[in-house]
């Protein structure tokens, strides 16, 4: 099963936050759209992808979106990982011997980014690094804290496009 597409409604999840309280989807759409980042700390794509999320969240912090990882990985790797990429955003942590946010959201590879509108229908689906995608994610983001998006690359920095294979 390949992830969820665009228009799909997005499963509900109900996962710890690092540090130890419960985050749940359905009660966090009540009040605006989520951005949901799947990710693994050993992907490269990840390692290189985290950073522009941050760009995100420090424009916007969670002001009408809400921004949220979701670590495939322990909570001892994940906080290393953070601290090593310089992320700030909330994450969440799936069950390591289960998944069962990530197995609902069909993933195969990661990143996987859902943009997930408040009636619950997914608007943007991501997999691997697509610049357009982030612009879009970007664009949304601005619209919904009623600011003009804010530039996500610099003139001339050297993005390349990662696709899941």
């Amino acid at each position: 099963m390949a992830a969820l597409t665009v228009g799909t409604r997005a499963p509900d999840f109900t996962l710890p936050t690092m540090d130890g309280k419960q985050f749940s989807l359905k009660e966090v759409l009540a009040r605006g759209p989520v951005l949901a980042a799947f990710f693994k700390i050993s992907c490269p794509v990840c390692q290189f992808a985290f950073p522009f999320l941050e760009r995100i969240y420090k424009a916007y912090g969670n002001r009408n979106v809400t921004m949220v990882g979701i670590s495939q990985n322990e909570k001892k790797d994940t906080a290393a990982f953070l601290k090593e990429y310089g992320v700030t955003f909330p994450v969440l942590l799936d069950d390591t011997n289960s998944y069962p946010a990530s197995n609902a959201y069909g993933l195969t590879n990661v990143p996987s980014l859902f943009w997930i509108a408040p009636d619950g229908k997914i608007e943007v689906s991501s997999v691997g690094w697509n610049r357009k995608e982030i612009e879009e994610i970007n664009q949304k983001a601005g619209e919904v804290s009623r600011e003009k998006p804010r530039i996500m690359f610099s003139p001339g920095e050297n993005v390349p496009e990662f696709r899941a294979g």
